[in-house]
């Protein structure tokens, strides 16, 4: 797959107001996105996330590292950088309020050197993809929230970018309107052939939509991998046991001894273990324990795990499975 982003090495430190501490923000981060990709950029509140997205965006300058959009240094040649990327960032004001849908699409495409005319045929597009257009010529601050965020994206669409960054696209959305954003992005990959980056806190948008994710945490990325291969490996781990007798206390501890992740459940008709396996092999030091005493088991079920509970986990725990970064390597 041929690269279109390419952050190598990037460092980003801060002076902490009013003392003499240096903040790193962002340690030694390198990752590649390939064409056509949609790619989700996660991280807990001062994990390193925003400052990676701002300087991808040419909006902060790197301490170290070096960014490239479609081949070209964003510090060297940065207005030619970010002709072939557009972004929607959350909390910043994305679109005039006092234009309407249509004069905003009008007037963004104009910054970008396009005539009205030129166009005219793209917008109707838009403006059907989006279900904007029986709203065109509304104020932008007569429209719900749903609505802006849609324009907001449909404006970046107009760019016709290479790259298009969207940061918590569906912050403050209701189901019905997250859900069709979220449907909206998958049918532009599929249509449009263009990457997006995904900044988000909503899970479900990184599973339904993503084919892979990079996750940051204190300033460094600690997982760099597709969202199906996560899901599979986590789920293989997760696991819940009903037992035909309780456990011991020297089991109990045996079991939180052996596994990081352990929850005992008494309060059921049965008592049950929920517990994840490092590996599938792992089964067999569990039954070791229960035999010791000769605990019947009643039950082996596998659980349905969700991509927030592995967010969760891999940002507590990390992620050790292989080599997280052969992802990046796969697009050189």
């Amino acid at each position: 797959m041929e690269t279109i982003i390419n952050v190598s090495h990037l460092k980003k430190t801060y002076m902490k107001r009013k003392q003499k501490e240096v903040i790193t923000a962002v340690d030694d981060i390198s990752f590649q996105i390939g064409k056509g990709e949609i790619v989700g950029l996660l991280g807990p509140n001062g994990a390193g996330k925003t400052t990676t997205i701002k300087m991808i965006c040419g909006l902060l300058k790197p301490d170290q590292g070096v960014i490239t959009i479609n081949g070209i240094n964003n510090a060297k040649h940065r207005l030619k950088a970010l002709q072939h990327i557009s972004a929607v960032l959350e909390g910043n004001r994305n679109l005039y309020w006092r234009l309407t849908v249509r004069e905003n699409l009008e007037y963004f495409a104009g910054n970008r050197g396009q005539s009205k005319k030129a166009v005219t045929n793209r917008i109707e597009s838009l403006l059907n993809t989006f279900r904007l257009k029986d709203k065109e010529h509304e104020l932008v601050n007569r429209l719900s929230r749903g609505m802006q965020q849609k324009l907001a994206i449909a404006v970046a669409m107009l760019a016709n970018t290479d790259v298009i960054l969207l940061d918590e696209p569906t912050l403050g959305l209701d189901v019905e309107t997250s859900y069709e954003v979220r449907t909206i992005l998958k049918e532009i990959v599929e249509k449009e052939q263009c990457t997006i980056i995904i900044s988000s806190h909503d899970m479900d948008v990184i599973q339904s939509v993503c084919e892979r994710t990079i996750i940051i945490n204190n300033g460094k990325m600690i997982t760099n991998e597709r969202v199906d291969r996560l899901l599979t490996l986590f789920e293989v781990r997760a696991y819940t046991v009903t037992l035909g007798q309780p456990l011991t206390e020297a089991q109990q501890m045996a079991i939180e001894s052996a596994f990081s992740s352990y929850d005992y459940i008494t309060n059921q008709i049965k008592p049950m273990i929920n517990i994840e396996l490092p590996s599938p092999e792992h089964i067999y030091q569990l039954f070791d324990i229960l035999k010791q005493e000769q605990t019947p088991v009643e039950s082996i079920d596998r659980n349905t795990i969700n991509f927030e509970e592995i967010f969760m986990k891999i940002v507590k725990e990390g992620y050790n499975h292989g080599n997280h970064t052969s992802v990046s390597s796969e697009l050189a």
